[in-house]
C-alpha cells in the first residue's frame, strides 16, 4: 500500500514575518479530498549542549514571551542563509555563551512541530570549550547559568526545563556521556 501523501493544489501568503512566514495550501488527499494546511515557515535552527571538562553544562536563561516565562535552555539560534550548521553552532554559542568549542558532535535533528510547521533543529554536543565571546543579538535579554549535567537532567525529569531542544539536548548528552 502506498504512503499517503498530499498534493499542492494553490498556496496563498498570508504574511511574511522577520523571524517565519505564513501561507495557507489547499492540499489534495491521497484519497481524493481536498482539505486546507496553514504552514509556517521557519529557517533552521542549531541546538548547542555545551559541556565543560568538568561535567558542567551551560545553560541560558531567557524570557520568552510565547511562552510567558522566562526559560533555561541550550543556546540555539538560527541558521543565516547559506551558512554551514557547524558554523551556525559555533556561533551561536559563542553569541549566547561567549565559548567556542574545539569539538562539535551532532546529537540529533528533529522537527517541532510538523503538523504545521517546517522548522528543524540541528543539536550539537560542544566540548573543549574555551573562551571567545562574539556580540549577541540586540533584542536579546541572556543570563548564563552553568550546572553539573546531572542537575540539567533532574530539571528536566521535574518539569523545570521545558523547552524541546533543550529536553532532546540534554538528555541526549546525558546518554552519551554516560557511554
Amino acid at each position: 500500500m502506498p504512503e499517503p501523501t498530499e498534493l499542492v493544489i494553490s498556496s496563498r501568503r498570508i504574511h511574511d514575518g522577520r523571524i517565519c512566514n505564513l501561507r495557507e495550501d489547499t492540499v489534495e488527499l491521497s484519497n481524493g479530498r481536498t482539505a486546507l494546511r496553514e504552514i509556517v515557515e521557519h529557517d533552521p535552527v542549531v541546538a548547542v549542549v555545551p559541556l565543560d571538562e568538568n561535567g558542567d553544562v551551560i545553560l541560558v536563561r531567557q524570557y520568552r514571551l510565547a511562552a510567558e516565562e522566562a526559560l533555561l535552555e541550550v543556546p540555539a539560534g538560527l541558521v543565516d542563509p547559506g551558512e554551514a550548521l557547524e558554523a551556525a553552532a559555533q556561533r551561536e554559542l559563542r553569541e549566547e555563551t561567549g565559548y567556542r568549542a574545539a569539538n562539535l558532535r551532532r546529537l540529533a535533528g528533529f522537527f517541532v512541530s510538523p503538523g504545521f510547521c517546517t522548522e528543524f533543529i540541528h543539536v550539537y554536543l560542544a566540548t573543549g570549550l574555551s573562551e571567545s565571546p562574539l556580540d549577541g543579538d540586540e533584542d536579546e535579554d541572556i543570563r548564563v547559568e552553568r550546572m553539573p549535567l546531572v542537575e540539567a537532567v533532574r530539571l528536566v525529569e521535574e518539569g523545570a526545563i521545558k523547552d524541546a531542544k533543550s529536553v532532546v539536548g540534554i538528555l541526549m548528552a546525558s546518554d552519551r556521556s554516560s557511554r
